[in-house]
């Protein structure tokens, strides 16, 4: 029995050692310094968007003991991701894996690292909640839920999460819910940090509408399948929704053959690859079902 637990614990302890080189340190706010990931070998670094506070006199510590300077490449406050480019090469990238490829469970043994300081720390958890794809308070598109049990120490927000092989599965955030250890996963990362390299921020569709959710009149409900849509309160002009013909007080019910009952519906259909199309928008006028065709702008 001893044996097998010294087994494990060198297996954790060879984890850390071997994620330490890919951990660093991000001192981009007043208060307690934050810990980021090594996304790629020429210098690019992820880390978590609420703990960078300032977007010049970044510092970041690396494994070696040195600190650099980095500039903020961009931000997505929606997913708590941001992208920050350190003034060296040569970084040493951890071991990437996909949430689904792992098969992680509840229960399976996670590692959350952290550099806050000088030196790397650790605390071990469990994976205590997988859910689906799922949308954040702000808006943004989590590809899983994943939450743990770690205990978030001060400066872990934007480390790593490490699967029993020692593998990266996600970034550890505070930032998303109160009172929850989140893990943003690999897939997420990889999308969000793609499209700010390439753009500087994230790109979302734009409707240039304002809407409350109300409940359809019984007949249209059953015809059409859902008991609730959006109301217009508010149409920008000279916005996309004006130049397709919607109205203030229309009601939307769906885009792009897809069901629109809640405003989150709307964002989830307000993805980047709609930005530029021409889509049908099915709309309750004056007691009337009618289907216009809007082209998607792309949100300032």
């Amino acid at each position: 029995m001893a044996e097998n637990l010294q087994q494990v614990s060198d297996a954790l302890a060879a984890a850390v050692d071997t994620a330490s080189a890919s951990t660093v340190r991000v001192e981009a706010r007043r208060r307690f310094p934050a810990s980021g990931i090594v996304w790629s070998s020429d210098g690019v670094i992820v880390t978590a968007h609420h703990v960078v506070e300032q977007q010049d006199a970044i510092q970041i510590g690396l494994a070696d003991g040195q600190t650099v300077a980095a500039t903020l490449v961009g931000r997505d406050p929606t997913t708590d991701v941001a992208v920050l480019r350190a003034q060296t090469v040569e970084l040493t990238p951890p071991a990437w894996a996909e949430v689904e490829a792992n098969r992680l469970h509840v229960g399976h043994l996670v590692l959350a690292v952290g550099r806050p300081g000088r030196a790397v720390q650790a605390t071990l958890g469990v994976i205590n909640a997988l859910g689906d794809s799922w949308r954040t308070p702000a808006g943004g598109n989590i590809d899983r839920y994943v939450q743990t049990d770690v205990v978030m120490y001060p400066g872990f927000s934007g480390g790593p999460l490490l699967n029993a092989a020692g593998e990266v599965v996600g970034m550890n955030t505070s930032g998303l819910l109160r009172d929850a250890s989140l893990t943003v996963p690999v897939p997420t990362l990889r999308r969000v940090v793609e499209m700010l390299l390439a753009h500087g921020r994230v790109r979302r569709g734009f409707l240039g509408v304002s809407t409350q959710p109300v409940r359809l009149p019984a007949a249209l409900a059953a015809s059409l399948g859902q008991e609730t849509g959006l109301l217009l309160t508010a149409v920008e002009p000279a916005g996309p929704a004006e130049q397709g013909g919607l109205l203030l007080g229309d009601t939307l019910v769906g885009l792009d053959g897809q069901p629109v009952r809640q405003h989150d519906d709307l964002l989830a259909l307000m993805a980047s690859d709609r930005i530029g199309a021409t889509v049908p928008v099915r709309i309750i006028r004056g007691g009337q079902v009618q289907e216009l065709q809007v082209h998607i702008g792309e949100r300032p």
